[in-house]
């Protein structure tokens, strides 16, 4: 199992100005964390080279995007040998739509975050997609009609 860094208060505070605005510049962001310049410089790529800051992405609105329809899909897989689940999750990471995809407890082994054009190209994607897949036993979709909150930085970790 991988080592997870060590990261304390001010790297911490780094990466939520950066959760913020991705685009800051590194004078802007020493003074949102109260360093010098330099010194926050060479926090941020310590961070960059540990993996605690794995990329910048931007964020971007699903429905001018195209994609206004969101779909969380719970996958059950039609049994839990080796085999079946990395053909599983060798598929998933394959399929563009699916924007994330999470091993769970419960009742469905897998959730999917999905997105789609619309009812038909949802219905296209579990039958091109999902369906080929072919060692799925069920999936139960749930559609995502409004959002009470989209969270990108995460809270406060005492300590």
């Amino acid at each position: 199992m991988p080592k997870i860094p060590k990261i304390d208060l001010t790297d911490r505070k780094i990466i939520q100005a950066l959760q913020r605005n991705g685009r800051m510049t590194n004078l802007d962001l020493a003074e949102a964390v109260n360093l010098s310049p330099s010194p926050c410089l060479r926090r941020l790529r310590n961070l960059e080279q540990k993996g605690v800051i794995r990329g910048y992405s931007v964020d971007v609105d699903a429905k001018a995007y195209g994609l206004p329809v969101t779909v969380f899909v719970r996958v059950t897989l039609n049994g839990h040998t080796g085999d079946i689940v990395a053909q599983f999750e060798d598929e998933v990471r394959r399929i563009p739509e699916v924007l994330e995809c999470y091993v769970m407890t419960g009742a469905a082994d897998y959730l999917l975050r999905v997105v789609a054009e619309d009812l038909e190209d949802y219905e296209r994607f579990v039958r091109k997609r999902l369906h080929e897949i072919g060692c799925i036993n069920s999936i139960d979709t749930s559609f995502v009609y409004g959002v009470v909150k989209q969270a990108h930085v995460f809270p406060d970790v005492p300590g």
